[in-house]
């Protein structure tokens, strides 16, 4: 540990009044099924602040973290890890802020990132999936200083979600409004591994034109706690509010954002053991990477310690490049009749590298044993979204249309290195590839309507129904490939439905029950889905090919009076038509790689929270969650007959068990924050033959708000410790995918967690 490090660490440590951000529940929530945005105001009392909304109010479970609890982790640490602290949730990533996107891993019963629903003010992010063809993460979408409220859906999220991947639940991210009064807010954060991050904000207040503004931007950069190489990042953000009249308001969105950043490589179990917890890429050494991969073309032994030249490799990253904006609508006919319509686009331009030791690089073009192997991203998506809302009697209508399309450009081209001579600036892009791999486009174009009715029967009971029809119809053209393929495969329901009750005993309880059908689109890409084949693989599958869907029921209860609240709730999830890549032998097919329905999944669990507020300032929050996700089905492989033995397994990378425990005290100026997690042991392979033993993380942070006058005022201090322990343990599994079995524990799927990190912050409001 260094002396910087150890010196924030004992100032944290030396503070008495150390906490966890103090969650909630809301006191009132609307008569609807519709979640309002929280306050970002702090709430220093008795009555327990109100940081985690804990779903009150809703016929679904529900939690929302308000931004005041976004804004005591590190600045640039992605909301998904703030989200891990809520009932049943479990994310996972391999740096210490969570913001690396290969490792980000979220599960929540059984699903895990890429089976969930995602949007940003309503607008449709994708499945945040690292080879993300139809959105992007939410760390490029918006800077984590302009978080508002985030809202948690464990079982489906609302009926008009704008997802199309929202099976295993949805996330809404908002962002802060800017503010009616000028000023301007600037963060700068140092710590751990030379992290550096700069924000600055300015807000305009209230312009001559009843209109306001703010226009922000950050520049972070990081070095990797192992190995080498950095993650940076430079992005803008600009919103703007406008009244055009009594009745309508308009919103204009714009975020600029440029990633890049060199990858953590994937780990084994035996690689670990073998060389040790910090083995990572070894891109200070070309030498020894030519040496590995001449070993590996001539079939020779590799240089000692290694074994063969899959336990290290040169060097591999990406860059994300994105523009992403929105214009809204909110618009009241009277006090009946609401609604809000909304145009958005976003345009993606990324690649992602690996210096490839099985093939060589051309004497022409430089004659290295490696070669730079890339896939190229480019996304020009747009859509629009529209929502209306009728008042009549007890009954609120709401119904409202999704459009979108998704033009999403993927190729793999090969570049060449220098013999002996060690690239200058690895994560570019690069010009004039030796040779061109693939070179495919994806058209998608999504349908979606919804309309439903609450009906608030009595003060006591309430009532929600309705559905939605989704259609999703995606095509494939080939520009170059030796293996072309075209075609068009669609994803079609038009009836999806959802049911919920909520039911209100006295002032402190209350039950809730929902059922909901929700299903998944295709995935369009050339890495995953029914177009990752070939031409005759295709054609063999589309006609037979079914959507994955789910059924989720859940029942629970709620409890809450000024100072103890609590939530329980059971849940049962059943997902069909699960799709999964298999082996096909065929004459006409060539035995390929192609996706099949492979059976279904059963998903049962509890998942509960408590917080109690005795004294003053203080707060005590708590969750437990239990998740038995089981495969259903054995997996037959149509080329050999050979029967996986999958039936009754449990499903991978979900823990099984949960937990959470936070402590905080805030008293408007000082605060502070100690909180655990925990997740029992996981599987990468499907027989389970591999468990990845679970693990309890510690974090710490605690800050003091200056008040007052002069410079001073307005200024507040942090320091924030995370993985306090110094544990070494595996964090994402899977990161290359699942395999059937894997005894021996070489399959290089896992990462690794970050060892103890310390940052310090110095924000000022001028």
């Amino acid at each position: 540990m260094s002396k910087l490090e150890l010196r924030l660490l004992t100032a944290v440590c030396a503070t008495p009044l150390l906490v966890l951000a103090a969650p909630a529940f809301a006191q009132g929530v609307a008569s609807t099924d519709v979640i309002a945005t929280a306050s970002a105001a702090a709430s220093p009392t008795n009555e327990v602040s109100e940081v985690v909304v804990l779903g009150v109010g809703q016929s679904r479970e529900l939690q929302t973290l308000r931004p005041v609890e976004l804004a005591k982790a590190t600045p640039g640490t992605s909301p998904l890890e703030t989200l891990g602290k809520l009932p049943g949730v479990d994310f996972e990533s391999s740096d210490p802020l969570g913001a690396y996107e290969w490792a980000q891993q979220l599960t929540i019963r059984g699903f895990t990132t890429d089976q969930l629903g995602y949007t940003l003010d309503g607008i449709p992010l994708g499945d945040m999936e690292y080879r993300n063809n139809d959105g992007l993460s939410i760390g490029r979408a918006l800077e984590t200083e302009n978080n508002g409220a985030v809202t948690l859906s464990q079982g489906s999220g609302a009926l008009g979600t704008a997802s199309t991947s929202n099976i295993g639940g949805a996330i809404d991210f908002t962002s802060i409004d800017p503010t009616h009064t000028g000023g301007v807010d600037v963060d700068q954060t140092y710590g751990s591994d030379n992290i550096w991050r700069t924000f600055i904000r300015v807000n305009t207040g209230d312009l001559s034109t009843g209109g306001r503004l703010y226009v922000s931007y950050d520049h972070q950069e990081q070095d990797k706690w192992k190995g080498y190489g950095k993650q940076n990042q430079d992005q803008m953000n600009i919103k703007f509010i406008q009244p055009i009249s009594a009745n309508v308001t308009s919103t204009t969105y714009i975020d600029m954002d440029a990633r890049t950043e060199d990858d953590y490589a994937d780990m084994s179990l035996d690689l670990v053991h073998r060389l040790g917890y910090f083995v990572d890429d070894i891109s200070a050494n070309y030498k020894l990477a030519e040496s590995l991969a001449y070993s590996e073309e001539n079939g020779a032994p590799v240089p000692a310690p290694f074994e063969n030249a899959d336990d290290v490799y040169y060097d591999s990253g990406a860059i994300r490049q994105d523009f992403f904006s929105y214009e809204k609508l909110a618009y009241a006919a009277n006090s009946q009749l609401s609604g809000e319509t909304s145009a958005y686009l976003h345009l993606d331009h990324g690649i992602g590298t690996f210096a490839s030791p099985y093939g060589a690089t051309p004497p022409a073009y430089g004659g290295s044993p490696i070669s730079q192997d890339a896939v190229l991203y480019d996304i020009v998506r747009g859509g629009l979204i529209s929502n209306l809302r009728y008042e009549i009697g007890q009954h609120v209508i709401e119904g409202g249309i999704w459009y979108e399309n998704d033009a999403f450009h993927q190729r793999e081209e090969e570049y060449g290195f220098q013999l002996d001579q060690a690239p200058t600036n690895f994560e570019q892009f690069y010009a004039a590839p030796f040779e061109i791999i693939f070179n495919d486009k994806f058209d998608t174009a999504t349908y979606q309507f919804h309309i439903g009715d609450t009906w608030t029967i009595s003060d006591a009971l309430r009532l929600n129904a309705g559905f939605k029809s989704l259609v999703s119809r995606s095509s494939a053209y080939t520009i170059l490939s030796d293996q072309p393929i075209n075609g068009s495969i669609e994803a079609a329901n038009g009836f999806l439905p959802t049911v919920g009750a909520l039911y209100k005993v006295g002032s402190h309880s209350e039950f809730f029950s929902d059922y909901t059908r929700n299903m998944a689109a295709f995935e369009a890409s050339a890495s995953n889905g029914p177009f990752s084949t070939t031409q005759a693989g295709f054609d063999y599958i589309k006609g037979n090919l079914k959507p994955e869907t789910t059924d989720t029921v859940e029942l629970g209860y709620r409890f809450h009076t000024h100072s103890f609240q609590a939530s329980l709730t059971g849940y049962d999830v059943e997902y069909q038509n699960r799709l999964l890549a298999a082996a096909i032998s065929s004459v006409i097919v060539g035995n390929q790689n192609v996706l099949q329905n492979v059976g279904s999944v059963t998903s049962r669990g509890v998942e509960g929270a408590v917080t109690w507020s005795p004294i003053q300032y203080w707060s005590l929050y708590g969750t437990w969650s239990y998740d038995n996700a089981r495969y259903n089905d054995n997996v037959s492989i149509p080329s050999t007959g050979e029967v996986v033995d999958t039936k009754g397994k449990f499903v991978v990378a979900a823990p099984q068990n949960i937990g959470n425990v936070q402590l905080s005290y805030d008293n408007g100026s000082l605060w502070g924050q100690m909180s655990a997690h925990y997740h029992d042991r996981r599987y990468y392979t499907y027989l389970n033959d591999s468990p990845v033993p679970g693990a309890t993380t510690l974090n710490l942070a605690t800050g003091y708000r200056f008040k007052g006058t002069g410079l001073i005022n307005g200024t507040e201090l942090t320091l924030n410790v995370t993985n306090v322990l110094d544990k070494h343990y595996f964090t994402t599994v899977g990161t290359n995918g699942f395999v059937d079995s894997d005894p021996q524990g070489t399959y290089e799927t896992l990462q690794e967690a970050a060892p103890r990190q310390i940052f310090a912050t110095v924000r000022k409001h001028f």
